[in-house]
């Protein structure tokens, strides 16, 4: 459910409030218990918000970074969501993380929580790698599933991808949802009225009973 809605006239101003917002949470995690992870997505709606978080003064080295997704690419690619955080996150003061991607590394499927989840979604209404016509969606999306990661295929995809399963998201102390462009609140709409949740997956987020903070911009 979306407790609160955050919204901004431009992209700057949204991805330092964002940017700010992470911070602060990372901060009381790691006051609280000595550490944090943070899953973050790809695409280009974050790079700016990368930018922001990566030069604020946190304990980096007490945070675990990871990817809410990934295409089946390696670091390479530039398709890759690990290639695209360490160009635009990985640094200056966030230099000291620790980072897990997700693609050929079992390393992933070894972290036990996730703190601070950055969503986006696409016009689709995937989240994370929860496409329509997802060949493991059902997997992905159950409520009482024990995997914390799985593999799935679909047409809308691309490449083959992994992704985060929703009950592993919808364990973190702070989910947060990012979208810009009035085509993507149109998107969110239409999510957020009646409909099954295969056809726009992001439902699957949407009507659970953690809190979500919409972060929306013009």
């Amino acid at each position: 459910m979306i407790a609160t809605e955050r919204l901004f006239a431009d992209r700057e101003r949204l991805a330092w409030h964002l940017a700010s917002d992470v911070c602060s949470a990372l901060r009381r995690l790691i006051a609280e218990k000595g550490e944090a992870t943070l899953a973050v997505s790809g695409g280009s709606t974050p790079t700016l918000f990368f930018e922001k978080l990566s030069a604020m003064g946190i304990p980096w080295g007490q945070v675990t970074v990871t990817l809410v997704d990934e295409r089946q690419v390696p670091e390479d690619s530039a398709r890759s969501n690990a290639r695209l955080v360490k160009a635009h996150l990985l640094k200056d003061q966030a230099a000291t993380a620790r980072f897990v991607p997700l693609y050929d590394n079992p390393d992933a499927g070894r972290i036990a929580q996730l703190d601070v989840v950055v969503l986006g979604m696409g016009n689709d209404g995937h989240t994370a790698s929860f496409f329509p016509g997802g060949d493991t969606l059902a997997r992905a999306l159950d409520p009482a599933g024990t995997e914390k990661i799985v593999a799935i295929s679909a047409p809308g995809a691309g490449e083959p991808r992994l992704t985060f399963t929703l009950p592993m998201l919808l364990k973190a102390s702070h989910i947060l949802l990012h979208i810009e462009g009035p085509e993507k609140r149109a998107t969110l709409d239409r999510a957020l009225s009646e409909g099954p949740v295969e056809d726009m997956p992001v439902r699957a987020v949407l009507r659970g009973a953690a809190p979500v903070t919409l972060y929306w911009c013009r």
